[in-house]
């Protein structure tokens, strides 16, 4: 699938004069090798690659504000990257110009263990910040799936599996540190649980998918390590079921850590991945945190309403290996899912409504996706109203690529209707910027582009993503 043609033709190519002064700063870690661009022009998404003319390779702060600066001073678009696992087309360099690699801006600079804090480079990955807090106790809740960097989680608004009881990225970001579009560096927010000191820049910064600023530190909340942590999957008749009894769960005010729901495709994928021999039908896999008593209360009670709703074949995950088991498969859904169709590619949207409209939501997006005969599969967060449905198309036919995309037009203009959101997590990057329009309307869309103008009057901070031009 190719990026929009309309910004394939916005190419702005680096002066010989602003490379020479790149390569003579970074050295070998200024790199125009035809597959380091190559690898840097692509994410997980279903766009071809557009490579940028260039890669740098960042260590510091200070690096990336030399480099901004010298993109301001010559007008080059600037791609902020970090491990390249976004949905969105986010990575393409659809204007050309120089894709900043910060995952070499990984150290943990800071951890306050007393404040239940840590503050971390860039390019730190979130596996990294429970390794290196696990000793002191202390883990950092917020698990998109992939090991994903933390500058990109925040610039993407991330959540994931855990959301349901820790919150997104959103909750998560205490301050940061940005270069802005000029090469200044500022910092926004403090070590402070709350301020009501002026505008709140941390926020506008998290989620702006690199449009505002280059991300290159981040201070993070932490939580105690549960004393007690339970899994479990549960078997449904009916996907339906599986979801009536996680909204029962959730309006009772159970505080479940992770609530996922996988359809039997997705299952047959991971058994086959993973060596598993999971029931090839609609499942919930959860996990609840607390002490022993709330576990075990929490635990009784989810399993009394799915039993209402035809649950049955409860197994339990207590030991951490058995849960890492069952995680892992969960988490390698999307490349196990992969190998089901040869030579595929994997459109994958989300949405997410508010609770009580779930069920409707899913019904109905799978109802649609029956009837296309395109091969696909769904997981879902769906303890916070958030869904995943994912199809294996083929990249070499175009009707297979336009039904793929009329799919995804009705699985979004339904959730708006119910009140939701075109993207619960992945963004808006290149693929959503018409739906980001239909969401929030003209003239929200058209603050946002003020804002844009004001920050970066010179469009040169990953141009193309969330609006379109």
């Amino acid at each position: 699938m190719n990026a929009p043609s309309s910004a394939q033709q916005l190419l702005r190519p680096i002066p010989s004069a602003m490379l020479s002064a790149l390569r003579e700063r970074f050295g070998e870690r200024c790199s125009t090798a035809a597959a380091v661009r190559d690898q840097h022009g692509r994410g997980e998404s279903v766009y071809d690659a557009a490579p940028p003319e260039a890669v740098v390779f960042c260590t510091s702060t200070e690096e990336v504000a030399f480099l901004v600066g010298l993109c301001s001073q010559h007008a080059v678009p600037i791609i902020p990257f970090g491990v390249g696992s976004s949905l969105e087309g986010h990575l393409l360099a659809v204007q050309g110009g120089i894709s900043a690699d910060v995952s070499r801006m990984n150290a943990v600079a800071q951890v306050n263990a007393e404040d239940l804090t840590v503050t971390v480079q860039a390019g730190v990955t979130r596996e990294q910040v429970n390794r290196e807090t696990k000793h002191l106790g202390l883990f950092f809740p917020i698990d998109p799936g992939a090991n994903a960097s933390i500058g990109g989680m925040a610039a993407t608004r991330a959540s994931g599996t855990n959301a349901v009881r820790y919150g997104t990225m959103r909750e998560n970001v205490l301050g940061l540190t940005v270069v802005t579009a000029s090469g200044e560096v500022i910092h926004t927010g403090s070590r402070a649980r709350k301020s009501a000191a002026g505008y709140d820049l941390t926020r506008l910064m998290i989620g702006s998918e690199g449009t505002l600023g280059v991300i290159t530190e981040i201070t993070l909340k932490l939580y105690p390590l549960p004393e007690a942590v339970s899994a479990a999957i549960c078997h449904f008749p009916s996907i339906d079921a599986a979801v009536q009894t996680t909204i029962e769960t959730i309006q009772m005010g159970v505080p479940i850590a992770r609530c996922e729901l996988l359809d039997r495709h997705a299952i047959r994928a991971v058994n086959q991945h993973s060596k598993l021999g999971l029931r090839e039908e609609p499942m919930l896999l959860m996990e609840f945190h607390g002490s022993e008593a709330s576990v075990k209360e929490q635990a009784q009670t989810v399993q009394a309403l799915a039993r209402e709703h035809g649950g049955e074949d409860f197994q339990w995950a207590r030991t951490p290996e058995e849960r890492s088991k069952l995680w892992a498969a969960r988490h390698q859904a999307y490349f196990a899912a992969l190998q089901m169709r040869a030579g595929c590619r994997c459109q994958s949207s989300d949405t997410c409504v508010p609770i009580s409209r779930l069920a409707e939501s899913i019904n109905d997006s799978i109802a649609e996706a029956e009837a296309s005969g395109i091969p696909y599969w769904i997981v879902g967060h769906v303890g916070d109203g958030n869904f995943h449905l994912s199809y294996l198309m083929d990249p070499n036919d175009p009707h297979e690529i336009a039904e793929v995309e009329r799919l995804n037009v009705l699985m979004v203009q339904r959730a708006l209707r119910l009140g939701g959101t075109c993207t619960g997590e992945h963004g808006i990057g290149l693929h959503k910027i018409g739906y980001l329009l239909e969401e929030a309307g003209p003239g929200t869309v058209a603050m946002m582009r003020s804002i844009k103008q004001a920050l970066d009057p010179k469009n040169i901070m990953n141009p193309g993503k969330i609006f379109s031009a």
